[in-house]
């Protein structure tokens, strides 16, 4: 029988003794033999979750229109780094530089994308969708100057730690018989991710060093709180968070305080955050949706209404998906953050 990395995990437990949640998240979804990430197309009704950018087509034009009105706002330099982190299938990047081109051609003649993705055979799709680009594994390697960045979705998939009791001990994973298993309840559990305060943290010094402006988009609470959020989806449904390592997207809250303490005491200013629904709806996609709905046929018109209502529903990704910002010390205030 082939080598699976279950087998993986459990012969590293017993050699090395029982492993963090951060490492059994980063072998899940990065091992280069068995990730999740590493080797599929995990995104839209045939995968396992759909992300905005899939939704609707709204969701990346306005996206792209905030970096063009950041663009203008920072005083136009040219050339100016458009990044993404984790792009996916490319989809909200080829939307927005689509409604750029459109919009303001000034900027889309300006800017230069780049995308930060580790995934062999997402960068395929990447390609296909988005055309010329470039790609790096991560932000370190882009070229310094002005960059707006986008991240949607992103820093939910990195590895968290947790832990539990008042001495606060890591909740660890080792082995229950042949299964894998948490060595501690989920009791009073307190969740870090260093990994996604270091790239805020490098996203700040980017900012400030540079210039320029960062929007984040992601799920959890607005205010940093003790819980355990750890889960994995597979096939659309919620999935044993131990069973099939591998074979399930695993993803946790985003501490969206963390994240803005991390890029402020970097020397960017930070701004949010604020609901997707807000953001949404200051950027205009009421009026993109009314400008879309007569030059559709029924059954688009359908589609692009209920995408809208997921969006920005509040029931729906509405309000437990929040968004901030970042700009370098001397901007000012970003598109949708001026209340």
């Amino acid at each position: 029988m082939a080598e699976t990395l279950l087998d993986r995990l459990k012969a590293r437990i017993v050699r090395d003794g029982p492993i963090s949640v951060a490492d059994y998240m980063a072998a899940c979804l990065g091992d280069p033999a068995f990730g999740y990430y590493m080797r599929r197309d995990p995104f839209g009704a045939h995968g396992d979750f759909t992300t905005a950018p899939e939704i609707s087509q709204t969701f990346g034009e306005l996206l792209g229109l905030w970096c063009a009105e950041t663009w203008r706002q920072i005083g136009e330099p040219a050339p100016v780094y458009l990044v993404e982190l984790g792009p996916g299938r490319g989809t909200l990047m080829a939307d927005a530089l689509r409604a750029v081109g459109k919009a303001l051609p000034a900027f889309r003649e300006a800017l230069d994308p780049h995308l930060i993705e580790t995934s062999p055979a997402l960068r395929t799709i990447q390609k296909k969708t988005i055309g010329d680009a470039t790609w790096h594994d991560d932000i370190a390697g882009l070229p310094d100057g002005p960059t707006l960045l986008l991240a949607n979705e992103f820093f939910d998939a990195l590895p968290i730690h947790q832990f539990v009791g008042k001495d606060r001990r890591e909740r660890m994973i080792g082995l229950d018989g042949q299964n894998l298993a948490f060595t501690e309840d989920a009791d009073d559990i307190v969740e870090t991710c260093p990994a996604g305060q270091e790239i805020a943290a490098e996203i700040g010094r980017r900012l400030s060093a540079h210039g320029g402006a960062a929007l984040i988009i992601d799920y959890g609470p607005a205010q940093s709180g003790p819980g355990d959020s750890l889960q994995a989806v597979r096939n659309h449904a919620y999935h044993p968070v131990l069973e099939t390592p591998g074979e399930a997207d695993l993803t946790a809250h985003v501490d969206f305080q963390a994240l803005l303490t991390a890029a402020r005491d970097a020397g960017a200013t930070g701004y949010g955050p604020i609901s997707q629904r807000d953001l949404l709806r200051r950027l205009g996609i009421e009026t993109r949706i009314q400008a879309l709905v007569p030059n559709a046929d029924a059954a688009q018109q359908e589609a692009i209404v209920s995408g809208y209502r997921r969006l920005t529903d509040t029931d729906q990704m509405g309000t437990l998906f929040k968004a901030i910002a970042l700009t370098g010390p001397d901007s000012p205030v970003p598109p949708a953050f001026d209340e």
